[in-house]
């Protein structure tokens, strides 16, 4: 290949990327703005939201530096409101509006032994009720997606019956499923262990998978990267449910040994890069490709707007490095067996530095090329510490 080509070529995908960053949406977590932090402590900081409607506000702020962040997820019970059309009219005032509604079956007294796979009727019938309550939400927001992470399990063997809880789980969610209006989804989160540390419920993609087949065409897997046994090959099993079209949603984030909620690409940038390779090859980016990529992290002893700019941009760099693999010299290492040279196309763009790239699209937007510089000098952190004062801080149970 000449020179001249080769550079043609290069130009041609640093285009395309330049063109599909630009459509590119990550989805912010509302809880991520409060305090919020690991299960022994929370660290409490100033100027923290104290309400739904200022988390808004610090989400908006996120989206005017990356451009990149115009959904936010909101946690029910957390979040409720008296007014969420209000609410959803306020976002929008701001620039952003509201994402996924997440569900919580896990601090509720009645949850002690399960929500939906509980063994008792009436609390399976409060945790389905829960559930309407938040497609009410939905419809009053504008959101399409409902969001169940199951924390149900056992921490004993005969504690309870493996395949009745199955059944349970599996009644209780068509009936949340019947009660979606046709734009709605739901994304069944799964969790290999935690708070149940014998059998949870929901522990892997393929138990999540086979509810969703059983519940039609509206129900999606929800791929969580911190929520996976050591070891686990993430990517394989993001191209498996693109293959089968049942890859709804990410909650993105890193871990170093279980469910640690550290910003995304903090703990493994390669293998972010290698998620996102997936979704480039499978054509998944596109913004109507159903796959919704969302944040889900707590900051305990980081603040919380920046670190949320941060794990944004991060996202934004290991998409812009898959964008940057040479499909063809790719597709033909593979196919001639070129074990190095097919590893090689792959490192040549996680080794590029991106960073240009992104100030470029950047500024091509009226944008600051650096965001988290021009964040730090816009007075807003000064501004909310000297004006949130007094009120329960809204942030982890809040």
């Amino acid at each position: 290949m000449s020179t001249g080509t080769t550079t043609s070529s290069a130009a041609g995908r640093r285009a395309a990327a330049l063109a599909a960053l630009a459509e590119q949406t990550i989805e912010l977590p509302s809880w991520a703005f409060g305090n919020s932090g690991t299960r022994f402590k929370v660290f409490a900081q100033a100027g923290v939201p104290r309400d739904p409607f200022e988390k808004m506000a610090d989400a908006a702020q996120v989206h005017r530096y990356t451009g990149a962040a115009p959904r936010v997820s909101l946690h029910i019970p957390w979040d409720k409101v008296d007014d969420y059309e209000k609410l959803a009219a306020h976002a929008a005032d701001l620039g952003v509006s509201i994402g996924a509604i997440n569900s919580n079956l896990f601090q509720d007294d009645d949850y002690m032994l399960g929500s939906l796979t509980h063994p008792d009727a009436r609390v399976r019938a409060k945790a389905v009720a829960h559930h309407v309550e938040c497609i009410d939400i939905m419809r009053a927001t504008g959101s399409r997606d409902l969001k169940i992470w199951l924390p149900d399990g056992l921490n004993y063997p005969g504690q309870d019956d493996l395949r009745a809880r199955q059944d349970r789980l599996a009644e209780g969610l068509a009936q949340v499923y019947a009660a979606l209006d046709p734009e709605h989804r739901i994304i069944l989160e799964y969790k290999f262990f935690e708070p149940a540390f014998y059998a949870t419920d929901v522990p892997d993609w393929g138990t999540s998978l086979l509810h969703c087949l059983a519940l039609g065409d509206r129900a999606m897997v929800v791929l969580d990267t911190g929520h996976h046994a050591p070891g686990t090959n993430i990517e394989f099993i993001v191209a498996q449910l693109l293959r089968v079209g049942r890859l709804g949603a990410f909650d993105f984030n890193s871990r170093f040994y279980a469910d640690d909620d550290l910003m995304v690409g903090a703990a493994d940038p390669f293998q972010l890069f290698r998620i996102m390779n997936e979704i480039i090859a499978a054509d998944a980016l596109r913004p109507d490709s159903g796959v919704n990529f969302m944040l889900d992290q707590c900051h305990n002893i980081e603040p919380k707007i920046p670190a949320q700019i941060r794990s944004v941009m991060n996202v934004q760099e290991a998409t812009a490095k898959a964008l940057l693999v040479d499909r063809e010299a790719l597709h033909e290492a593979q196919q001639s067996g070129d074990v190095l040279g097919a590893n090689g196309a792959l490192m040549d763009a996680y080794n590029t530095d991106v960073r240009p790239l992104l100030a470029e699209l950047r500024e091509s937007r009226g944008l600051a090329p650096d965001p988290m510089r021009a964040y730090a000098a816009s007075g807003y952190a000064e501004t909310i510490v000297a004006e949130r004062v007094g009120g329960a801080q809204a942030g982890w149970g809040a």
